[in-house]
């Protein structure tokens, strides 16, 4: 499974791109994208997704379905 980010509510911080533990995520342009094929929804790091953690915007960053 991956994480994906809903832009029309991303605010672009970018706070999800430094906690990233794959460095899955980046921003560049105003958008910010989480590879699909490298996002492990911090398994293995932590107990949950730590973009979701930081994240200042409820259901920006959500599960891919």
């Amino acid at each position: 499974m991956a994480m994906e980010i809903r832009q029309a509510l991303c605010v672009f911080c970018a706070d999800c791109e430094t906690v990233c533990p794959t460095h899955s995520i980046q921003a560049s342009g105003g958008t910010v994208l989480i590879n699909q094929d490298s996002c492990t929804e911090c398994e293995g790091h932590f107990d949950e997704p730590q973009c979701v953690s930081v994240c200042p915007t409820d259901g920006c960053i959500v599960p891919t379905p």
